[in-house]
């Protein structure tokens, strides 16, 4: 064992744990810290397969700007704990959340199976593909009139917000 799989291991475990704490906690600011600890496990896991730039924006949009959103939210709705739990229901849902269960599990120990044995190194080309050089380049080549139209639009949408609150304040 060479210590890319096992540091993938360690991460990857982590991510899970944290995903799993993230739904069963009753408390949801205590669910939105392990969904940041879930975040930053997948950019690491980003960062494994060589893509810097969707790590980067992992952790810029979704572990910052997503998750300060959502304590916002929580905060302003004061939130707290659960105190009753609904018992009635429909009495099958248990068994379909369980059978769900076992099945999601019999896929992933599937595809642990299945999976071929020698992986082959990436290409040096393929590597370059997940860096922010590599995505600027075909971003401002490639696709610079569909960038630049998406900047517009986005310039509008923006100066539209401005005169919409400045008529509200008026």
């Amino acid at each position: 064992m060479n210590f890319e799989l096992i540091f993938f291991s360690i991460v990857s475990a982590v991510a899970v744990i944290s995903a799993i704490m993230m739904i069963t906690r009753p408390n949801p600011v205590m669910s939105v810290l392990y969904l940041i600890v879930n975040f930053f496990c997948l950019a690491v896991l980003y960062l494994t397969l060589h893509a810097q730039f969707i790590a980067i924006i992992q952790i810029l949009v979704y572990a910052g700007a997503i998750m300060v959103l959502f304590l916002f939210v929580i905060m302003l709705l004061n939130l707290g704990e659960e105190k009753h739990y609904h018992e009635g229901g429909n009495r099958y849902s248990k068994l379909v959340a369980i059978g769900l269960s076992a099945l999601a599990l019999l896929e992933i120990i599937a595809g642990i199976v299945l999976v071929p044995k020698s992986v082959q190194p990436y290409p040096p080309a393929v590597i370059e593909m997940g860096t922010v050089e590599g995505i600027g380049k075909v971003l401002f080549t490639s696709y610079l009139f569909p960038f630049e139209i998406t900047s517009m639009l986005l310039l509008a949408a923006m100066v539209g917000v401005i005169v919409l609150a400045k008529k509200k304040f008026d």
